[in-house]
């Protein structure tokens, strides 16, 4: 079949056809940006936390009682939370990775206000913190007993302890010309306050998920003096579950002058601080089809409509000897050139909106892929929703060319 008949056949009723291109570009333009966001977020809800999350779960204690001690009971508790059967090792913390809340300062590789300082997620660990979080340490070596610290908020003049870990991604940025020889070095906190790394992890990310430096993380050796803190416990592997209750209570019946709350797993954090984002993935998926899906209708019903405006026409050729197979290529051919307008408009409508989308909303530019794929989807939405009408003007009969207009 000729492209060029079918083409000036088009021109003459342009309405309804370009109608159905500008949806189908439209569809595109949403679907290509869609499926760039569900990508992105994919992306992030996959990243690793550098922690064993299949086996942490950590709960808060929380001293009431003027007499309770939290220095002492988190000592007893640490002792007996290490002896428990079934428990790889414990901690106690300020935030654990994803949680949404935490600690946060800045770092300079040297000294003064006037030197840009760069942010770094905290934690409060002591000798146990690596084994604990079950964090991979490719250089230096860990925390020892004697360089643990007490911090005390309402001390006058606390200062920080003098050696960190640091992750990799907060050594790349405070030394992007050598991160692999960070070990020794001496970085500034609190503008002046000197501090030396002595360990490298491979990963551990921040409490915030979408910020900027969620890689960026370093282990303080410092105890917190106070009486509400949180225990972080690993569990050997397949006991986390049974554990949890046994620790609660074993806590809670150890010291009555506190209350134990908020026991939760890793993977309930991970779950809880991505909803937004799986929320948004379904979402987009669902819209995604349901423009597809009202694509696909208004092709079936330009193509019935055509079909039935047409039916003489119809007849009229296939009494002169075309056969049903020509009769449904016609159909599949004209909607292929409506198609392809629109995917070739969808396609630079969904570029454009790309670029704004990415200096908005600081998004990852399209992958090369997603356009040609987003192409022949709606190809083939177009060619399947088609065929059903273009089967039927295969079967009028030729008769109908003898019937009065």
């Amino acid at each position: 079949m000729e492209i060029g008949p079918i083409w000036r056949a088009m021109s003459r009723n342009k309405t309804s056809y370009l109608l159905i291109a500008m949806q189908i570009a439209v569809t595109m333009a949403i679907m290509v940006n869609a499926f760039s966001i569900i990508q992105e977020r994919s992306r992030m809800m996959a990243r690793p936390s550098g922690v064993d999350e299949d086996n942490i779960f950590y709960l808060s204690s929380i001293g009431f009682l003027p007499e309770f001690d939290g220095r002492s009971a988190s000592e007893e508790d640490l002792d007996a939370l290490r002896r428990f059967p079934g428990v790889a090792n414990a901690i106690m913390t300020n935030t654990v990775p994803l949680q949404g809340g935490g600690w946060s300062q800045g770092l300079r590789t040297e000294p003064g206000e006037e030197i840009e300082s760069i942010g770094v997620a905290v934690y409060f660990v002591d000798e146990h913190g690596i084994d604990t979080f079950d964090v991979n340490l490719t250089q230096g070596r860990n925390f020892a007993p004697t360089e643990i610290m007490m911090f005390d908020p309402d001390a006058n003049g606390a200062r920080w302890p003098d050696k960190i870990i640091i992750t990799q991604a907060m050594a790349e940025a405070l030394f992007p010309d050598s991160p692999n020889d960070a070990i020794g070095r001496t970085v500034y906190i609190e503008d002046d306050l000197p501090i030396t790394i002595i360990g490298v992890l491979q990963r551990m990310q921040a409490a915030w998920k979408e910020w900027s430096g969620v890689e960026r993380a370093m282990l303080v050796p410092m105890k917190r003096k106070q009486n509400s803190f949180r225990y972080v416990i690993r569990a050997e592997p397949g006991y986390r579950d049974e554990l949890m209750p046994q620790i609660e209570k074993m806590l809670a019946e150890k010291n009555t002058g506190r209350i134990i709350r908020g026991m939760t797993t890793m993977t309930e954090t991970r779950e809880r601080s991505y909803l937004e984002d799986s929320a948004m993935i379904k979402l987009l998926v669902f819209i995604v089809g349901v423009l597809t899906a009202i694509t696909g209708l208004g092709i079936v019903g330009l193509a019935s409509f055509s079909v039935a405006r047409r039916s003489k026409q119809i007849g009229v050729r296939r009494a002169l000897g075309a056969t049903r197979p020509a009769i449904l290529r016609y159909f599949m051919l004209e909607n292929f050139l409506i198609s392809s307008v629109g995917v070739v408009g969808g396609a630079l409508l969904a570029v454009g909106l790309n670029v704004w989308m990415v200096h908005a909303f600081d998004l990852t530019p399209i992958a090369w892929y997603v356009i040609p794929t987003a192409m022949l989807i709606l190809w083939l939405v177009g060619q399947l929703a088609v065929f059903g009408p273009a089967r039927r003007a295969t079967l009028v009969s030729p008769a109908v060319a003898t019937r009065a207009v």
